[in-house]
Protein backbone atom coordinates (compact mmCIF):
# COMPACT_ATOMS: atom_id res chain seq x y z
CA UNK A 1 0.00 0.00 0.00
CA UNK A 2 1.11 3.09 -1.22
CA UNK A 3 0.83 6.46 1.39
CA UNK A 4 -0.63 9.52 -0.51
CA UNK A 5 0.07 12.54 1.41
CA UNK A 6 -3.35 14.41 1.88
CA UNK A 7 -3.77 17.93 3.65
CA UNK A 8 -6.30 17.65 5.71
CA UNK A 9 -8.81 20.29 5.63
CA UNK A 10 -12.49 21.88 5.29
CA UNK A 11 -12.13 21.63 1.63
CA UNK A 12 -10.96 17.99 1.27
CA UNK A 13 -13.53 15.67 0.54
CA UNK A 14 -13.31 11.72 -1.09
CA UNK A 15 -14.67 11.64 -4.39
CA UNK A 16 -14.99 8.27 -6.61
CA UNK A 17 -14.49 8.33 -10.53
CA UNK A 18 -17.05 5.84 -11.61
CA UNK A 19 -15.41 5.38 -15.22
CA UNK A 20 -12.71 3.95 -12.84
CA UNK A 21 -14.06 2.21 -10.10
CA UNK A 22 -14.19 -1.72 -10.90
CA UNK A 23 -16.42 -2.77 -7.80
CA UNK A 24 -12.93 -4.80 -6.10
CA UNK A 25 -14.09 -3.82 -2.57
CA UNK A 26 -10.65 -2.99 -1.58
CA UNK A 27 -11.45 0.16 -0.12
CA UNK A 28 -14.15 -1.32 2.41
CA UNK A 29 -11.19 -4.12 3.25
CA UNK A 30 -8.76 -1.34 3.79
CA UNK A 31 -11.28 0.59 5.64
CA UNK A 32 -12.29 -1.98 7.99
CA UNK A 33 -8.52 -2.95 8.70
CA UNK A 34 -8.16 0.58 9.33
CA UNK A 35 -10.60 -0.11 12.23
CA UNK A 36 -9.82 -2.99 13.06
CA UNK A 37 -7.69 -3.38 16.49
CA UNK A 38 -4.48 -4.88 15.21
CA UNK A 39 -5.29 -2.89 12.07
CA UNK A 40 -3.51 -5.70 9.94
CA UNK A 41 -5.66 -8.15 7.60
CA UNK A 42 -4.51 -11.45 9.00
CA UNK A 43 -5.04 -10.55 12.68
CA UNK A 44 -8.25 -8.12 12.27
CA UNK A 45 -10.21 -11.17 10.42
CA UNK A 46 -9.29 -13.30 13.75
CA UNK A 47 -10.73 -10.37 16.50
CA UNK A 48 -13.54 -10.76 19.06
CA UNK A 49 -15.13 -7.73 17.84
CA UNK A 50 -15.32 -7.68 13.57
CA UNK A 51 -13.83 -5.01 11.94
CA UNK A 52 -16.75 -2.47 10.49
CA UNK A 53 -16.05 -0.68 6.78
CA UNK A 54 -17.47 2.99 7.09
CA UNK A 55 -17.91 3.26 3.29
CA UNK A 56 -20.35 1.10 0.70
CA UNK A 57 -19.65 0.39 -2.44
CA UNK A 58 -22.59 0.40 -4.60
CA UNK A 59 -24.25 0.06 -8.19
CA UNK A 60 -26.02 3.17 -9.61
CA UNK A 61 -27.01 3.31 -13.15
CA UNK A 62 -25.10 0.42 -13.98
CA UNK A 63 -22.00 2.27 -12.49
CA UNK A 64 -20.51 1.46 -9.25
CA UNK A 65 -18.90 4.14 -6.79
CA UNK A 66 -17.60 4.08 -3.16
CA UNK A 67 -20.32 5.63 -1.04
CA UNK A 68 -18.52 7.60 2.14
CA UNK A 69 -19.60 10.42 4.39
CA UNK A 70 -19.33 13.59 2.87
CA UNK A 71 -19.10 15.51 6.25
CA UNK A 72 -21.70 17.69 4.70
CA UNK A 73 -21.60 21.60 5.96
CA UNK A 74 -25.09 21.56 6.86
CA UNK A 75 -24.57 17.94 8.01
CA UNK A 76 -28.30 16.99 8.40
CA UNK A 77 -27.03 13.65 10.68
CA UNK A 78 -25.76 16.48 12.78
CA UNK A 79 -29.52 18.03 13.19
CA UNK A 80 -30.94 14.73 13.57
CA UNK A 81 -28.49 13.21 16.30
CA UNK A 82 -30.80 13.12 19.58
CA UNK A 83 -28.10 12.32 21.82
CA UNK A 84 -25.95 15.29 20.61
CA UNK A 85 -23.67 12.16 19.21
CA UNK A 86 -23.03 13.82 16.20
CA UNK A 87 -21.04 17.28 15.79
CA UNK A 88 -19.26 19.23 13.24
CA UNK A 89 -15.44 19.79 14.33
CA UNK A 90 -15.10 23.66 13.02
CA UNK A 91 -11.58 23.55 12.25
CA UNK A 92 -11.50 20.62 9.92
CA UNK A 93 -15.07 20.38 8.72
CA UNK A 94 -15.31 16.30 9.51
CA UNK A 95 -18.66 15.59 10.97
CA UNK A 96 -17.31 14.03 14.38
CA UNK A 97 -19.03 10.84 15.83
CA UNK A 98 -19.32 10.05 19.65
CA UNK A 99 -19.56 6.28 19.78
CA UNK A 100 -20.22 7.12 24.03
CA UNK A 101 -22.86 8.94 23.14
CA UNK A 102 -24.83 7.28 20.89
CA UNK A 103 -28.24 5.79 21.25
CA UNK A 104 -28.27 3.68 18.40
CA UNK A 105 -31.81 5.25 17.52
CA UNK A 106 -30.58 5.32 13.65
CA UNK A 107 -31.83 9.36 12.82
CA UNK A 108 -28.26 9.46 11.32
CA UNK A 109 -29.10 6.96 9.09
CA UNK A 110 -32.61 7.58 7.99
CA UNK A 111 -31.69 11.17 7.51
CA UNK A 112 -28.28 10.50 5.34
CA UNK A 113 -28.76 12.03 2.01
CA UNK A 114 -26.04 9.63 1.02
CA UNK A 115 -27.02 6.58 2.36
CA UNK A 116 -22.78 6.81 4.27
CA UNK A 117 -24.41 6.06 7.42
CA UNK A 118 -25.30 2.57 8.79
CA UNK A 119 -26.45 0.79 12.07
CA UNK A 120 -24.19 -1.57 13.74
CA UNK A 121 -26.92 -3.63 15.40
CA UNK A 122 -24.28 -6.07 17.42
CA UNK A 123 -23.22 -2.96 19.33
CA UNK A 124 -26.37 -0.60 18.72
CA UNK A 125 -24.43 2.49 17.47
CA UNK A 126 -24.37 4.04 14.10
CA UNK A 127 -20.96 3.84 11.97
CA UNK A 128 -19.63 6.14 9.33
CA UNK A 129 -16.86 7.43 7.81
CA UNK A 130 -13.95 8.88 10.34
CA UNK A 131 -11.67 10.50 7.68
CA UNK A 132 -9.32 7.99 9.27
CA UNK A 133 -7.95 10.05 12.15
CA UNK A 134 -4.70 7.57 12.96
CA UNK A 135 -3.43 8.73 9.47
CA UNK A 136 -1.80 11.17 7.18
CA UNK A 137 -4.02 10.01 4.54
CA UNK A 138 -6.81 7.94 4.09
CA UNK A 139 -6.60 4.56 4.35
CA UNK A 140 -9.83 3.89 0.88
CA UNK A 141 -7.47 6.20 -1.19
CA UNK A 142 -4.28 4.97 -0.70
CA UNK A 143 -5.49 1.28 -1.07
CA UNK A 144 -7.78 1.98 -4.42
CA UNK A 145 -5.69 -0.20 -7.17
CA UNK A 146 -7.52 1.81 -9.89
CA UNK A 147 -7.09 5.48 -8.43
CA UNK A 148 -11.00 5.65 -8.59
CA UNK A 149 -10.86 7.59 -5.39
CA UNK A 150 -9.60 11.00 -4.86
CA UNK A 151 -8.81 13.14 -2.02
CA UNK A 152 -8.89 16.55 -2.80
CA UNK A 153 -10.97 19.87 -3.26
CA UNK A 154 -14.04 20.19 -5.58
CA UNK A 155 -12.30 21.97 -8.16
CA UNK A 156 -9.27 19.50 -8.15
CA UNK A 157 -11.31 16.64 -8.81
CA UNK A 158 -12.90 18.11 -11.61
CA UNK A 159 -10.11 19.38 -13.40
CA UNK A 160 -8.74 15.72 -12.76
CA UNK A 161 -11.57 14.65 -14.60
CA UNK A 162 -11.57 17.46 -17.52
CA UNK A 163 -8.22 15.99 -17.49
CA UNK A 164 -8.88 12.49 -18.23
CA UNK A 165 -11.57 13.09 -21.27
CA UNK A 166 -8.60 15.43 -23.54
Amino acid sequence: MSKVKVKKDKDITIYCDVTKCVACRTCELACAVEHSKSKDLANSIIEKDTPRKRLTVSAINGKSISVHCQHCKEAPCVTACMSGALSKDEKTGATLQDNEKCVGCWMCVMTCPFGAIVGDSAKHIAVKCDLCPDRDDYACVATCPTGALFAGTKKEFEKKLTKKKK
